[in-house]
Order: C-alpha cells, then sequence, then structure tokens
C-alpha cells in the first residue's frame, strides 16, 4: 500500500501544516510518558527526517541501513522521474551511511516501549518490526500511515490509524471491505490481506499485507484494467432498477439532505434534482465499486494486477463508477486543469462505460451521478475547510455539472 508522492514544490502554507502534523502523529503515536524533547531517556526510536523537518514528509527509522534503505524504497510510488531519482539518491545515502550529510534532521523519541506504537504492533502481530512514518498533505481523511519492516528489511505490511471520527469510520469500512474482498474469488485482481484490527488509545488500527509492489512492472492495457473493474462490479452481485426507486438514490439523497446547509450543498442538491427529473426513470444495473481507484492506487504486474487503499469500497452504486473515478483522477494528475478533466471525462462517457454493459441512455447520466456522489463526499468530509487542493467545488466540479445537467 504505497502512497503517491506530493508536489515537487510546497508552498509556505503547506509546510507548516506538515510541520504541525508531524508534531501531531508523534504525540500520538508516542504518547506520555514518552517523549521527543528528554535527552537523557532511553531512545526507544530514531527517525531520520525526509528531506528536512520543514517540509517533513516520510520518518525513516535508523534501527539499521538496511531498514532505513527499505522504508524510502518502498515508501511511495514516485509519479515522475525527477522524484524516482530523488528516492534513490536518499536510498543510497541511507545505505552508505551518508545520510548524516543529505538529511541532516533527527527526531529522538525516548520513553517506555510498552507505551508507544512500535510495542503495540510487535505485540499485536508477535514479531520484531520497525515503522517508518509517513507525512501526508492536507486532507479531511488525512491519518498516520505506517510502514512495517522486519529486521532483515522486509517490508511485511502497512497500517494506518484512524483517529477521528471520519478516519475512525473510514479505517473500519477499509478492514470490513479487505475481509469481505477475500470471500469473493477475485481472478482480475489482488487485494492485501488483514494482518491485523483493533484499537490502541482510542484509535482505530488496521494493518494490512504488503502488496508486492516493487516487482517489475508490465504495461496496463485498457482492457485489463477494465476487467478488473468489472471484477470488482460483480463481486457481490447485481441488481438492475430505475434510479428513483434504487436504494442507491435513496441514500444519495440522504447525504445531499446532510449538506444543503452549506451553498456548494444547495446547489449540488439543485442538481441531483434536476437529473433526477430528467433521467430518473432510467434504468440502471446496480454493483459494488473501489470508491477510489485512482493511478496512484494500483501496480501492474506482469502476472497481477495490485490494487490497494480500500476505505472508499461500496456496494450497490450504478455499474462503472470505477471507469470514470479513474478516468478523472487520471486527467487531473497528468494535466492539473481539474475543470477541464470534469469536461473530459464526461465527454468519454459512451466509451468509458459500454464495456461495462451500460445502456447508451444511460452513460452520461452514469457520469453525471459519479460527479453528484463524489461531490457529496467531499462536502460531506469537509475538505475544502482541511485546506485539501481540490476541496471548493465552486472551482472546478459544480460549474461543469450543473451546466451539463441543465443541458440534458
Amino acid at each position: 500500500m504505497p502512497v503517491k508522492t506530493a508536489p515537487a514544490e510546497l508552498t509556505a502554507g503547506d509546510s507548516a501544516l506538515r510541520t504541525q502534523y508531524l508534531a501531531e502523529v508523534l504525540a500520538l503515536l508516542y504518547p506520555e510518558p514518552c517523549s521527543t524533547d528528554d535527552r537523557r531517556g532511553e531512545p526507544i526510536a530514531e527517525y531520520l527526517v525526509v528531506p528536512d523537518a520543514r517540509r517533513p514528509r516520510l520518518l525513516v527509522p535508523t534501527t539499521s541501513r538496511r531498514v532505513s534503505a527499505a522504508a524510502v524504497r518502498r515508501y511511495a510510488e514516485p509519479q515522475s522521474r525527477a522524484a524516482r531519482l530523488k528516492r534513490d539518491a536518499v536510498v543510497a545515502a541511507v545505505r552508505t551511511g551518508a545520510s548524516s550529510v543529505l538529511l541532516r534532521d533527527r527526531i529522538r523519541v525516548t520513553g517506555p516501549a510498552s507505551e508507544s506504537i512500535d510495542g503495540y504492533l510487535s505485540e499485536a502481530l508477535g514479531r520484531e518490526l520497525a515503522v517508518s512514518i509517513h507525512i501526508g498533505p492536507a486532507r479531511a481523511n488525512r491519518k498516520p500511515v505506517l510502514q512495517l519492516i522486519s529486521p532483515d528489511g522486509e517490508t511485511f505490511g502497512f497500517g494506518k490509524l484512524g483517529t477521528g471520527p471520519l478516519t475512525q469510520r473510514l479505517v473500519k469500512a477499509e478492514t470490513a471491505a479487505l475481509a469481505a474482498l477475500g470471500t469473493v474469488g477475485l481472478t482480475k485482481l489482488t487485494v492485501p490481506t488483514v494482518l491485523h484490527a483493533g484499537q490502541w488509545r482510542g484509535s482505530q488500527v488496521l494493518i494490512q499485507s504488503a502488496l508486492p509492489v516493487w516487482l517489475p512492472r508490465a504495461p496496463l492495457t485498457p482492457r485489463r484494467l477494465t476487467a478488473a473493474m468489472v471484477d470488482i462490479a460483480g463481486c457481490c452481485g447485481y441488481t438492475t432498477g430505475t434510479l428513483v426507486g434504487s436504494a442507491y438514490w435513496a441514500e444519495l439523497r440522504g447525504r445531499l439532505a446532510a449538506v444543503t446547509d452549506r451553498s456548494e450543498g444547495a446547489a449540488l442538491m439543485s442538481a441531483a434534482e434536476l437529473l433526477a427529473t430528467h433521467s430518473g426513470s432510467t434504468t440502471l444495473q446496480y454493483g459494488a465499486w473501489h470508491g477510489d481507484w485512482a493511478p496512484w492506487n494500483m501496480a501492474n504486474l506482469a502476472d497481477a494486477l495490485l490494487v490497494w487503499d480500500w476505505e472508499r469500497f461500496a456496494k450497490g452504486v450504478p455499474v462503472g463508477f470505477d471507469a470514470v473515478h479513474y478516468e478523472l483522477q487520471r486527467r487531473i494528475q497528468s494535466n492539473g486543469d481539474a475543470a477541464g478533466a470534469v469536461e473530459a471525462t464526461v465527454r468519454r462517457a459512451d466509451e468509458l462505460l459500454q464495456p461495462f454493459g451500460v445502456a447508451p441512455e444511460a452513460r452520461e447520466l452514469t457520469a453525471l451521478l459519479y460527479l453528484v456522489d463524489l461531490a457529496a463526499r467531499y462536502l460531506t468530509d469537509r475538505q475544502a475547510e482541511a485546506g485539501a487542493r481540490l476541496g471548493v467545488l465552486g472551482t472546478w466540479l459544480l460549474p461543469v455539472l450543473i451546466r451539463r445537467v441543465e443541458e440534458l
């Protein structure tokens, strides 16, 4: 379950937020009587800060050079050649012992090991381990993400901690999703397994197996991607019915009603109701979806398609949502024009949804319903208030959605 890398250049605001979040994460994982200030106590953990304390992205354990190198090499999927070269330079530095020159900032933790996240996980999993910690960008659903490494440098697991109402719900949902997906006989993709689930000091904990994303990659064909998405769509069975008569529409309207106290929520509800007025009698097929299938949540090998981050998995949604989501995220990632990506994605609805057996008259409807669903998620999670880059829907998603619905 590697994480996507952040853009190379961070704003001053993002840097300050990351530094603040670093302090919050350390206080969570190493609560009192543990300390990062007491230089006299016995150390229980020491971390290199990558790239530095002003712009923290990764805490690398200094247990051994082999462990440190594994922490850097397997924590993220670089999204560019430049990012890959930077990562490889850090790996070389920790392997050779030159990290003291390249990585000057360190964090030393003292206190009783039994009170730390390291002690909890070692006892829960019954094995010796080191923990590396990812410090992500501001998002409402941001949570501590841990890479678990054995003494010989094997990355054997990834962990998530849900600390507030939203992230606890997401961690619980991913735990349930992985447990369910392990029983449905998937043949077109590989998902992690649950190694441990529980609670620690009020946080919801999920530890899942590490997928072998470090193995050589193979080109991903549209056919293979679509086959995997179809595998997920049908993994829990299908149902068929009109939009306005479906359980999905009732659930979506409930989520929309909960956010109409905000101007964007009210505009979204109006667009959804207009969409239902125009196309509510259209028959749709409903199945399951990953919920956040994007290029950074998957890796294609010669003999397997690895897919992770299942915290948004859901059943009973219009078939094809995964294909529309993937297309939108791919376009936003490639050129940064979010509004243009929304427009281009809707225009491709026919091409995207035909392989899923979606009827021609239901394809644009499906794409527009997906946009309503995604917008409802952003508003429910309060992404704008959390400082997420695309949190303000009025700057990209809502204008396109409203115009397309009015043109039906």
